[in-house]
């Protein structure tokens, strides 16, 4: 099956290329030259901008319509935990995948992986939404809450 670049991957895609189980989202690139470091493989600086790509286009995509009318709110990495877990070359081709893990009131945890035949590497971060001046937790809608428990299968920790 050839591997589509640059646009959202189906869940047969996904599942044809390797991955575990698929994401609401998946995404395929190939590695460019100016992302290798000076031993040729893949920089760990590289990982994170993928990752965070694919992490706004995720909000971008399922998240942002839940806030229509609403003020936007903005969207915070509180901490993060990157595992590299088999370096990548030139030219070798990937998918980044996202998808919430579980939510609370005004936060949610978003894990994401990088898969080139197996995986090779995996984040997991704890994102937080606040008021658009920042001073406050923004809380998370009702419909996206469903959202992340029916498309994601995540879990509600807001104990509500």
């Amino acid at each position: 099956m050839t591997l589509n670049y640059l646009i959202p991957l189906s869940a047969d895609e996904q599942l044809a290329h390797g991955l575990d189980r698929p994401c609401p989202l998946a995404v395929a690139d190939r590695v460019r030259f100016s992302e290798l470091d000076m031993l040729r493989h893949v920089n760990n600086k590289a990982y994170l901008g993928w990752f965070e790509t694919t992490r706004v286009t995720y909000f971008q995509t399922y998240c942002l319509s839940h806030f229509a009318g609403m003020p936007e709110p903005r969207t915070v990495m509180r901490n993060a935990n990157v595992h590299y877990v088999k370096e990548m070359i030139e030219d070798e081709s990937y998918i980044t995948t996202a998808r919430v893990l579980s939510f609370r009131r005004t936060s949610y945890v978003m894990e994401q992986q990088i898969w080139s035949g197996d995986l090779r590497a995996r984040l997991e971060a704890v994102m937080v939404l606040r008021t658009p001046d920042g001073g406050a937790g923004y809380p998370i809608p009702a419909t996206l809450a469903a959202q992340f428990r029916d498309l994601d299968g995540a879990e509600d920790l807001s104990g509500g």
